[in-house]
């Protein structure tokens, strides 16, 4: 079995307004790019809004039922599927973190709640009302990238923005992450992480390239993700392993080497303790 892929958005676009965006139903995404059902990552921002059908997405290993009114953002990187019912309906977008940016200028895209972090959560579910109250945006966005109408990029990114104040109003309600400076320190603590943790796994080093206190750090995992900063290392990792666990050409022995763990059997201690299960029978269990 081969690696699992990292898609861009250039593979999807066929008739989008420029290469750093995609729209389309979600009826004709499959019907165009039916490989997208295999496991896979992008290296964009994903939006996809249900509006019929059920079925099962799983992100990053974990599974969420689909139903009309979900709605699943995910970013960059992380690894999704889904198993879909044949009368699944909805609208999916693709978009670069810098055409967003660029675009508005004066707030960047990982301003909104369900952005702060990776470790907030991927999913939230519009009720009937709430659903037909923003069903209009998404079709909106659809006739402007099938017509040829002025400013039609300008029109198209607004709408993708109203869309997300709507989410990010709706995400507020259920999930109670603060406006302050805690976020900023979140997202820069998990870039960090992204770049260094097969290296360095100590809570120190994170808190010293953050110019601040390891017991601040620990006090902002604790408060915005109720976690200690050893744990959101841990679970980083654990992620890792998963995601390169799922490449069969790989041997378990060959994951824990390039995950910085020259001892086979620690990095399987540690991989059951946070899992329950062993590498070898999580693979087993992905088949």
């Amino acid at each position: 079995m081969k690696k699992y892929p990292v898609y861009n958005i250039q593979r999807f676009n066929c008739n989008s307004v420029n290469q750093d965006l995609y729209i389309n139903t979600f009826k004709n995404h499959l019907i165009n790019h039916s490989f997208v059902e295999e496991p896979h990552r992008h290296n964009s921002y994903v939006l996809v809004f249900f509006t019929k059908g059920s079925g099962i997405h799983e992100i990053d290993f974990d599974r969420f039922a689909i139903q009309p009114g979900s709605v699943f953002f995910l970013q960059p990187g992380q690894m999704h599927h889904w198993d879909l019912s044949d009368d699944i309906e909805g609208f999916v977008v693709f978009y670069s973190q810098e055409m967003y940016n660029l675009y508005f200028g004066q707030k960047t895209i990982d301003e909104y709640p369900f952005y702060y972090s990776v470790n907030t959560s991927p999913e939230i579910m519009f009720d009937s009302a709430e659903s037909k109250a923003i069903l209009p945006y998404f079709n909106s966005m659809i006739a402007e990238i099938q017509g040829n109408k002025l400013l039609k990029q300008d029109k198209i990114m607004n709408l993708l923005d109203i869309i997300h104040i709507e989410i990010a109003r709706k995400y507020s309600e259920t999930h109670m992450h603060e406006m302050h400076s805690y976020n900023v320190k979140i997202k820069d603590f998990e870039k960090l992480l992204d770049k260094n943790f097969v290296e360095e796994k100590t809570p120190s080093f994170y808190a010293s390239k953050l110019n601040i206190t390891l017991k601040h750090l620990n006090r902002i995992c604790n408060e915005i993700l109720k976690k200690t900063t050893t744990e959101v290392i841990t679970d980083r990792i654990i992620l890792e392993a998963k995601r390169m666990l799922m490449d069969k050409n790989r041997t378990v022995n060959e994951v824990a080497t390039t995950l910085g763990y020259d001892d086979y059997s620690y990095f399987t201690r540690l991989f059951k303790k946070h899992t329950a299960i062993t590498p070898t029978a999580f693979r087993i269990s992905k088949k």
